[in-house]
């Protein structure tokens, strides 16, 4: 599984080259879903999504805020990833009409009691976000930027409002965002006189709203706003505050503006990648520890292992064999199956499993199959691929059980299918009752809770049975050496040989190649920024693969140097170490970068990194252990044992 430092480096430049060489943009990609056209006029529906905040990360629906609503509010219908995201995608009030500019257009007016103050208040404190879909793109704030390349950054959705002060008072006020300015951007075929969004701008704006004689609905004239007097707001200088008793008047304005992207690169404005010498950065420092790695593991296999393969053959009397020492002394030890080799063939499944979805997922993201047009179209893609790959999970699994002498196969497929989905089922079933206690809609509705039961027991463990039942069909693979009937008494190790501390150590390198990558991960996750950068995150996936293997054998050879031959969970365990310090980091991450103060929030954020880094270590103990285990064949196979 380790791949040599010269093909690392070659694939590396090549898939660079690949991914990233036409760019400024963050990755290639596929439009994913056939383009609109519009003639003039056209009506274009703006739909409506959830309500987010990087302060508590409790998505809540659209109109669970006292906003404007349709005569009938519509349910779009979502894919698997986009529940589980927490997407609920609704029709609004807000209609344009194609390359048809409108001022001052009045929404609605609400009136606010109590209770609406209160949650508005609330919300506003929070710095929720509004999310708003037109065409399939999501509305974006542009934010200017200073001293940059890239004059302006998006960010997704618009503050409900702000926090303020009047004039000559020190009292915090809320003021909502009631009035918004819509931009569509369009690019035109003269020919056909049709158009296709490129782009859906807002700036939104505070105004207390006033108006001439009686409330008409929308005939009403207003004196705040009136394009007839040619009165159109351009800042919030008479904000809008939240009160009980008050009432709100919802407006927009829409401004069509012709442009020259074309439709099938209309998301590189969304995914535009301003900071990608840092990812240059990231992939340098991992490629300086997988070339230190590759030395060490090259001195080991050229010249240490020749050398002692070498002495090893040539010894011809029995005092010589006598006298030998170092890892050939543990032949007879060093296939024998360690303690719980169950759970190790339960774990090694899990990790093959993991490995085998990463992989497929990857290979489709690079090659530009998950387009970002596709809302939940990753998460949809990763959970089917775990699902599909338990047959790879049951195959490897029972192969290494058969390995040990096993004979209840039916057992290792059973804890195969159950240990690690059922551990993670647990933890998401007690984060979703806390999310259904919030009201949020980002808990997951029963019948898709039915839906992932499904999969897992419909499809999942039935495939992980299948591939248990190839797998030990198959003959069982050969040592390469006779185990000895009576086990070796293991000297006294060296401090740095204890198993706990080069355990540990082993974890650094492979978490220290991904640690930078890892960060901008967080932050697409966490504080809802646009991530995709697929070729980067590629590379550093090849990366840590080689990171693992090779951290493995260099510690896995010093182990069996000193006389330890208990090897096959300490070469699982070493790089699976990684995952506490990917754990350690997201805690770091939390106290520094997050801005969370509830507990539930808390809870959310540190429930499902548990997850992520009992994943991260299934993945990495896996690739760790399956590289010794081919190393150690290697080098005893080379050797002739009397």
């Amino acid at each position: 599984m380790a791949i040599s430092p010269a093909a690392a480096m070659a694939l590396a430049v090549a898939l660079a080259a690949l991914c990233l060489a036409p760019a400024p943009a963050a990755g290639f990609y596929l439009p994913g879903v056939a383009p609109n056209d519009f003639e003039k006029k056209d009506p274009l529906p703006v739909k409506v999504n959830k309500l987010t905040s990087i302060k508590t990360q409790l998505p809540y629906s659209y109109y669970s805020l006292p906003f404007c609503k349709p005569d009938t509010i519509v349910d779009s219908a979502e894919n698997l990833g986009e529940v589980l995201r927490g997407d609920r995608i609704e029709n609004s009030p807000y209609t344009f009409e194609m390359r048809e500019p409108q001022m001052c257009q009045i929404v609605c007016k609400i009136s606010v009691g109590e209770k609406e103050a209160k949650v508005l208040k609330e919300k506003i404190e929070d710095e929720y976000r509004v999310n708003m879909i037109l065409d399939n793109l999501p509305l974006v704030v542009p934010i200017q930027r200073v001293d940059q390349e890239v004059a302006y950054f998006y960010q997704h959705g618009f503050h409900v409002g702000a926090k303020g002060q009047y004039a000559g008072s020190k009292d915090e006020k809320s003021f909502i965002h009631n009035h918004l300015s819509f931009t569509v951007k369009y690019h035109r075929d003269a020919q056909r006189d049709v158009s296709r969004i490129v782009a859906f701008e807002v700036k939104p704006y505070s105004v207390k709203h006033e108006y001439e004689g009686q409330w008409n609905d929308k005939k009403t004239r207003l004196t705040t706003c009136d394009p007839h007097a040619k009165r159109i707001i351009t800042s919030s200088d008479s904000p809008q505050e939240v009160e009980a008793g008050k009432d709100i008047i919802f407006t927009y304005d829409v401004d069509f503006k012709e442009s020259d992207i074309k439709w099938a690169s209309r998301w590189d404005t969304y995914l535009l990648m301003t900071d990608d010498q840092i990812h240059w950065f990231s992939i340098v420092n991992s490629l300086m520890i997988v070339l230190f790695l590759s030395g060490m593991v090259a001195m080991i296999m050229l010249r240490t292992l020749y050398r002692d393969i070498s002495k090893y053959n040539q010894l011809e009397t029995q005092e010589e064999a006598q006298e030998e020492t170092g890892w050939k002394l543990v032949h007879g030890d060093v296939f024998r199956a360690p303690s719980n080799s169950d759970w190790l063939c339960v774990y090694v499944g899990t990790g093959v499993q993991f490995f085998g979805m990463l992989l497929v997922t990857m290979v489709f993201a690079v090659l530009g199959f998950l387009s970002p047009s596709n809302r939940g179209g990753l998460m949809t893609a990763m959970l089917l691929l775990w699902v599909f790959m338990g047959l790879l999970a049951g195959y490897s699994s029972s192969r290494l059980y058969k390995l040990f002498k096993g004979a209840e196969w039916k057992n290792i497929a059973l804890r195969t299918a159950f240990t690690f989905p059922g551990s993670v089922f647990a933890i998401f079933f007690f984060l979703n009752a806390l999310i259904w206690g919030q009201k949020s809609s980002g808990a997951v509705p029963f019948t898709t809770m039915f839906a992932l039961v499904l999969l897992w027991f419909g499809i999942s463990v039935p495939l992980v049975f299948v591939g248990s039942f190839l797998g030990f069909k198959k003959p069982a693979i050969e040592d390469p050496v006779k185990t000895n009937k009576i086990p070796r008494q293991i000297p006294e190790q060296a401090w740095y040989m204890n198993p706990i501390f080069s355990i540990l150590i082993g974890g650094i390198l492979p978490f220290g190649a991904v640690f930078i990558e890892l960060f901008f991960i967080l932050t697409s996750i966490w504080l809802h920024q646009f991530y995709y950068i697929f070729g980067f995150l590629f590379l550093v996936f090849l990366i840590l693969i080689v990171t693992c293997a090779e951290i493995s054998i260099v510690l896995c050879y010093f182990q069996l140097c000193s006389e330890d031959y208990l090897w096959w969970w300490r070469s699982y365990l070493t790089s699976g170490s990684s995952a506490i310090y990917l754990f350690l980091y997201a805690t770091f991450y939390f106290f520094t970068k997050l801005e969370i103060t509830k507990f539930v929030s808390a809870v959310l954020y540190f429930g499902y990194m548990l997850i992520a880094s009992y994943a991260f270590f299934a993945l990495t103990g896996t690739i760790g252990f399956y590289a010794c285990f081919l190393f150690t064949r290697l080098i005893y196979s080379s050797v002739k044992i009397e």
